[in-house]
């Protein structure tokens, strides 16, 4: 997940995209969604970004446990993400409840490479310094 390049988000954006993901994980956690895709799924919402007007939110999920086709389930919730922006829309008070658009969390792969690039031997004697009469 890499900021774009500008204003760090306001607190009201941060304390707004915290209400709104917990309000989607328990919207998705009860089962409300009917997709074939999403059934039987456990989803995790990790991070919402709302636009700096708050009329849009951009939404990172990720397969509890990495484990699953993150793609499909990027596509069902976008599918269903007038459904949940309705749903949103009936408890969150806002001016204006904001579209969702879904994408997938990579902050987890990108984590896990950088670990097995830090177990490689040669990065491990570099970093612990390694005795190479220098």
């Amino acid at each position: 997940m890499t900021r774009k390049k500008g204003k760090a988000p306001s607190q009201r954006q941060l304390r707004v995209g915290e209400e709104v993901r917990h309000i989607l994980a328990e919207i998705i956690a009860r089962g409300e969604l009917r997709d074939p895709a999403l059934a039987g799924k456990s989803i995790t919402v990790s991070e919402v970004r709302p636009s700096p007007d708050m009329r849009h939110a951009t939404v990172f999920v990720t397969p509890l446990g990495g484990v699953g086709d993150v793609d499909a389930m990027v596509t069902a919730l976008n599918h269903a993400s007038h459904y949940l922006s309705h749903e949103l829309g009936r408890r969150i008070t806002m001016r204006f409840t904001p579209s969702l658009h879904f994408e997938a969390d990579r902050v987890f792969d990108e984590a896990e490479r950088i670990d097995s690039l830090l177990r490689r031997p040669e990065v491990a004697r570099d970093l612990d310094g390694g005795d190479d009469g220098s």
